[in-house]
Parts: structure tokens; sequence; C-alpha cells
């Protein structure tokens, strides 16, 4: 990669890229998108067939790992990036943090924090998802599988318990016998949830420390009936990495960015 390129390919406008795909990356391109002075650009990695689509621009796919990731920030003339992956997107985050130093362009990490466990919660956390097939088995037989299409096949071989696997967008062939299939997308609320769990005896529910309020209602419906949460922890943070935790603290952040002599 050749030395950085000057920024901002029109002066005193400043790109955004968002590496978007989560609420608070749609709420920060909308809050970016009414700024006359900034043209923000959502990225988003593809793997929703119907994914909810920000403001502003929008491109979907990879970029071919960091390498690729920085040279499309060198062509593209960014300003700025701001990875607001989802909190399990461990290899974008690496990626994201390697081509932006590669191009010597600011970045920022937009994480909204994980759920913390209240009385009355009965949660077992496990570090990834193969500690979390191992600890099921000892926690209850009917599971609401709330982890992803992409982490479904490591549960496939516990073919002793039943699960009902909720997913926005169903797993390329079929689904063995002790699978069924759920397609649902978020907001969720405590009374569905709850109806949900006793519809399927659910006796047991495995999800990721995703954090925020869209698909929170789970955690208290399985506290209200006492079913024990198998909680898989996010992956470690990355110590290079500037990070918040809010959509205002990002703008504020993107603002002194801006306001820093070029």
């Amino acid at each position: 990669m050749s030395a950085p390129t000057p920024r901002s390919g029109t002066a005193g406008r400043r790109r955004v890229l968002i590496l978007g795909g989560t609420a608070e990356a749609r709420a920060l391109a909308a809050r970016l998108a009414d700024e006359p002075a900034t043209t923000v650009i959502s990225s988003l990695a593809g793997r929703v067939a119907d994914p909810r689509l920000p403001v502003g621009e929008v491109r979907i796919g990879g970029f071919g790992g960091a390498p690729g990731l920085a040279r499309w920030l060198s062509e593209n003339r960014i300003d700025a990036v701001v990875d607001a992956t989802h909190p399990y997107a461990a290899r974008m985050r690496v990626a994201a943090v390697d081509a932006a130093a590669t191009v010597g362009v600011p970045h920022l990490r937009l994480e909204r924090p994980g759920w913390s466990a209240r009385h009355g919660d009965r949660w077992h956390r496990v570090p990834d998802v193969d500690a979390a097939v191992r600890a099921l088995p000892a926690l209850g037989r009917r599971v609401l599988l709330t982890t992803g299409r992409q982490s479904l096949p490591a549960f496939l071989p516990l073919t002793g318990l039943w699960f009902l696997a909720r997913v926005v967008d169903a797993p390329a062939g079929p689904v063995p016998a002790h699978v069924r299939l759920l397609r649902s997308r978020g907001p969720y609320t405590v009374d569905g949830e709850l109806d949900l769990i006793r519809a399927h005896r659910i006796d047991v529910l495995v999800t990721k420390d995703s954090g925020g309020p869209l698909t929170e209602a789970k955690l208290a419906a399985a506290r209200r009936l006492g079913l024990p949460v198998l909680m898989i922890d996010r992956p470690a943070a990355i110590a290079s990495s500037t990070a918040v935790a809010t959509v205002e603290q990002a703008l504020g952040w993107l603002s002194a960015r801006h306001a820093q002599p070029g």
C-alpha cells in the first residue's frame, strides 16, 4: 500500500464510512445525512437477504479483508471510519482497525453496551459457541436458540435436544427433525416471548450478549418463568480501537475530528 493520500476530495466536506447493520449504525447515518458538509456511506455485509437500509448511500458486500478495505478507503477518499457492526462481527472489527491504520484514517468503534443480569436471572455465561454447545445438555431439553443462522450448525449434533431456532434468514438446505426454524426479526415484546416459550414448552434459552432493547424481551420472559439462560459472551475488545457506546458520543468524536486542521 502506498503512502496515505490527502483526505477530503472537496474542501471542507468530509466523507464518513459507517460499517453498519445495527440500529446504532442506522441512527448515526440518519443524523449525518442531515449535515450538509458530510457525505455518509453505509456498508452492509450482505448476509441478510432483506436488510433494514439506512438513509444515504449504501454499499452491500465484503471488501476482501483488511487490504481490500484499505484500498477502498483510499480510492474513495474517506475521512473517517465508524465501525458500528454487530458486537459479534469479530473479523470485521479487526479488518477495520488494520485498514484504517494502513491508510491513516481515523477509526471509531460504536458498540452498544451488553446486557446485565438482574435479580432473578439464571444466567450461565460461556466464552463462545463451542462452550455453549458443551454446556447446553445439562441445562434443558427444549431450547429457544437465538444465536443466528451462522451458529446453528454447531448445535445440530445435539440430537437429544429439541430446538426452536429463531433466525432472520433460513440456512441453506434442510434442517434435521429435532430443529424447527422460526423466521422472525425484532423488536419483540415480553408478552409475545412468554407466549412463544409456553407454546413450545421451552425450558432453556440460548442467546448472545447482543445488548440493546430490540431483543431484550426474551430475557425478561425467561426471568419471569425462571428459565436458565445460556449467555454467550462477546469477543474480546481490540486494545487499539477507540470505542464509544452511543450515537451522540460518535457524533461528538466525528465533530472533533472534523474540527482539527487538515
